[in-house]
């Protein structure tokens, strides 16, 4: 399932699961989303947790609103070579009528933590 998102579609996010409660995705890690390292750049975890933390936040979304990222803090704790799949979930710690807070944990295969992140979600109405 694609996100909908051009941005996050070609960085190839792939989501595997969404609803109110919780959004869980997957992302190839391609050289193009490397540092010169071979690892997985911070923009990429960063830009794939803000596409499954959002696609939690529309799902909870009145009909006729929409929502853009206000505030996002990520804590990187492992790297991602080339060529290997990454995993994100994201759960609500907050759906208020105005915004939501949403965290999304990165993992990789082994379900090793690799990234922490937090975001604040407007809602727009």
């Amino acid at each position: 399932m694609t996100t909908g998102m051009p941005f996050c579609d070609l960085m190839g996010v792939e989501v595997l699961e969404r609803g109110k409660d919780r959004v869980r995705g997957r992302m190839v890690v391609r050289d193009d989303l490397c540092t010169s390292g071979g690892i997985c750049h911070g923009g990429a975890y960063m830009a794939f947790a803000d596409a499954l933390g959002a696609t939690g936040a529309v799902m909870n979304l009145e009909p006729g609103s929409r929502t853009t990222t206000l505030e996002s803090k990520t804590n990187f704790l492992g790297g991602a070579p080339a060529g290997s799949t990454i995993e994100g979930e994201a759960t609500p710690l907050h759906v208020g009528r105005r915004s939501s807070v949403w965290q999304t944990r990165i993992t990789n295969a082994d379900g090793k933590l690799l990234a922490l992140v937090i975001q604040t979600q407007m809602t727009l109405s």
